[in-house]
């Protein structure tokens, strides 16, 4: 396939996410990538493992206290999360 035309090499990345079924992936890795910079490094320090399942973010998090605290700011984090990534990617925020 020639070109005639330049493509931004962003629009290009993106368009090969998505031919090739990725970008689900890309999503998934984003919003783990931005819980240190949501939550804060203090509170990062106490997260011991962070995935994404189907809808929904799971973090495990070692404090007990801490682990209290967060499960009432579930929702807030699910949409500064969702903020930073930019569209909406998790429904809600487990913590263990």
């Amino acid at each position: 396939m020639k070109r005639t035309d330049p493509e931004q090499v962003g629009d290009l990345v993106k368009r090969l996410l998505r031919e090739n079924d990725l970008d689900g992936l890309a999503d998934r890795q984003l919003i783990c990538s931005l819980w240190p910079e949501i939550v804060g490094q203090g509170i990062n320090r106490y997260t011991t493992r962070r995935w994404v399942d189907g809808e929904k973010l799971h973090v495990v998090i070692s404090s007990a206290a801490l682990k209290n605290e967060l499960t009432f700011h579930r929702e807030r984090l699910t949409e500064a999360l969702n903020r930073g990534a930019g569209k909406t990617v998790i429904s809600d925020v487990v913590i263990h």
